[in-house]
């Protein structure tokens, strides 16, 4: 039996605490951003206000304590990337040698234009024991899986990376179930990049879907974009052919059609005219990681030399207020190109 608990009570950290649960054998525990919601996830049963209809177990324990971080032997990071830094500060203190630390969280960092695991290294080195980050391995998870199904139980696979592929069968062997098909990589990297840009990608999907575009456009939008995907994550050391596994393609795939995809929501009212404050105040505090990521995607891109035209005029869209008809035709009357 393991010791887990998942940092982050949104959607997709609550679905992941109730899988984990299902697999049998692990104390799970879910941990929220304050005491308060914590309380109220407790008092109601359920985590109405971002996975409603789903009863959490009577001992599948919700807390706000940051001190019970310290107990468990895998920590889930599921803390959407804004918050990440400042999330990591208040528990880094607690974390302990001989911990796994497990990154769900699918963005880059504005500014810094880091991954969620360079995020998580950089934060444990300041604030834990030095004791902690030299024996601490992190990993990402990353794959086709919306929350609310992988809460119903419906079958999933996902990729799970690490440098070190001991810990990487670790998290393979604690959290494979009937359920949840977990396959591992070395390459943490690509694995990360495919699950963060993928979001960039299905905003655009969603903005075709916006301003009435097809079938055609779509799959022109998905197929551009893993090439645009696959071209930073090699430029920052990942390799080709993850992006066209679970955490490339699949993940790719599943965010620009299906239509429980928040990043493609945002982009089809986008492509319909309402104004972005408008579209987020109405996610209900639900995340869109796309809208962060796509300026730090661009800012890694710039670093690298990499052209990412299906991002910058996502930028230029969500950014600068850049009519979406207009950016689409941009798109289409750039210089021809060869297709490698």
């Amino acid at each position: 039996m393991s010791r887990i608990i998942v940092l982050g009570s949104g959607a997709w950290g609550t679905a992941l605490a109730l899988s984990f649960y299902r697999h049998g054998g692990h104390q799970v525990s879910l941990w929220a951003h304050s005491p308060e919601f914590a309380r109220e996830i407790n008092a109601a049963g359920e985590n109405k206000s971002f996975l409603p209809g789903f009863p959490l177990p009577a001992d599948l324990i919700v807390t706000g304590d940051s001190a019970a971080v310290g107990k468990a032997e895998i920590v889930v990071s599921v803390v959407p990337s804004e918050f990440l830094r400042s999330t990591l500060d208040r528990v880094g203190p607690y974390l302990s040698p001989g911990q796994i630390i497990l990154s769900a969280t699918k963005g880059v960092e504005n500014h810094t234009f880091l991954r969620m695991t360079e995020v998580i290294s950089a934060v444990i080195e300041k604030t834990s024991p030095s004791a902690v980050s030299l024996t601490v391995p992190i990993g990402a998870l990353s794959g086709p899986s919306f929350a609310l199904e992988v809460a119903q139980g419906q079958p999933t696979a996902v990729t799970v990376a690490f440098d070190d592929p001991v810990a990487a069968a670790r998290i393979q062997a604690e959290f494979s179930s009937e359920t949840l098909r977990i396959y591992t990589s070395t390459d943490v990297i690509g694995v990360e990049l495919g699950g963060a840009l993928k979001n960039v990608i299905a905003i655009a999907a969603g903005v075709a879907a916006g301003v009435g575009l097809g079938y055609n456009s779509t799959a022109a939008l998905i197929t551009r974009g893993i090439a645009e995907i696959t071209r930073l994550a090699v430029a920052c050391g990942g390799h080709r052919e993850t992006l066209g596994g679970l955490s490339g393609v699949g993940d790719l795939v599943l965010t620009c059609t299906g239509s429980l995809s928040r990043n493609r929501t945002v982009g089809e009212a986008l492509g319909r005219g309402r104004k972005l404050p408008e579209i987020l105040a109405s996610l209900d505090g639900k995340v869109a990681e796309g809208v962060f990521t796509t300026r730090a995607a661009l800012g890694l891109a710039r670093r690298h030399h990499i052209e990412m035209p299906i991002a910058e005029q996502m930028e230029l869209i969500l950014n600068e207020g850049k009519d979406p008809h207009q950016a689409i035709h941009e798109l289409m009357l750039r210089p021809g190109k060869d297709e490698r």
